[in-house]
């Protein structure tokens, strides 16, 4: 018996490992295809503009509120461990390099993932299942490059600009807390805000999220543009978007703050 529990055992991580290659294979090869059609136009810069509209500003109160809420929160756990060593006013540093580095790239990319790439997954996916998408491709329209290639492009150029409105809001939860606590003005806080911070602090955190970027607009069109089983499709097209969005972007972060280490120590 207790050699079939073991059998069983492997045989399943075997199976799931062998699922989840198979799966990261797939999704490498739709985006490579999706890449091929950039060659040649037309490019379509006005969707371009229009999916990072739906995917940036609609998003935009979701992010800032969300960023907010984890900067004040951070602000009050940090300042109880810091008043033991007595450096309570570093609350201020400490908020700012959590943002930069980590907190501010990690809250846009999953809000995205939560929001945009529900959505992205849900309209491929009606489109596939009402064969809208077999109509683009009779209208001689790539749905390639009309759907999912601009869908991508707009995640990689929107994540940035949330990342940095997430950094300098969740900074401001950080200073209420500062200000009402422990008793810094504004100024100061600015001023111990500003004092370690260097580019290589900045840059990193900002430029791994065009890479989430991209894992979202991926994934997310993915599934929708694969969607098959009818509406009952299109519910686990939106589900699993979401999902796989969030859970490779947690996976990624973790080679990407490495790759940052090694290369600005």
């Amino acid at each position: 018996m207790g050699r079939g529990l073991k059998g069983g055992f492997f045989y399943r991580a075997g199976h799931q490992t062998m699922a989840f290659v198979d799966y990261m294979g797939d999704l490498f090869l739709f985006f490579v295809d999706a890449c091929r059609t950039l060659a040649h136009p037309p490019w379509f810069i006005r969707e371009v503009v229009h999916q990072m509209y739906q995917l940036g500003v609609k998003s935009f109160t979701l992010v800032v509120v969300a960023s907010f809420a984890v900067g004040l929160v951070l602000a009050m756990q940090g300042l109880k461990v810091l008043s033991w060593f007595g450096a309570s006013n570093y609350i201020a540093t400490s908020v700012a390099m959590s943002f930069f580095r980590e907190l501010g790239p990690l809250m846009a990319g999953i809000m995205v993932a939560a929001r945009g790439g529900a959505g992205m997954g849900a309209e491929l996916g009606s489109m596939r299942v009402t064969h809208q998408l077999d109509a683009l491709t009779v209208s001689a329209v790539n749905p390639m490059k009309y759907l999912v290639v601009t869908r991508i492009l707009a995640c990689m150029l929107v994540l940035p600009l949330l990342t940095v409105a997430a950094n300098f809001v969740g900074i401001l939860g950080g200073l209420v807390i500062g200000v009402t606590q422990v008793g810094m003005t504004p100024a100061y806080y600015y001023t111990l805000t500003i004092k370690y911070l260097t580019l290589k602090d900045v840059l990193p955190g900002i430029g791994k999220t065009a890479i989430f970027g991209l894992i979202v607009g991926t994934v997310s069109c993915y599934h929708g543009y694969n969607t098959e089983h009818g509406t009952f499709g299109v519910g686990q097209a939106t589900k699993t978007s979401v999902v796989r969005s969030v859970l490779l972007i947690l996976v990624a972060d973790v080679f990407l703050t490495k790759l940052t280490i090694l290369l600005w120590p």
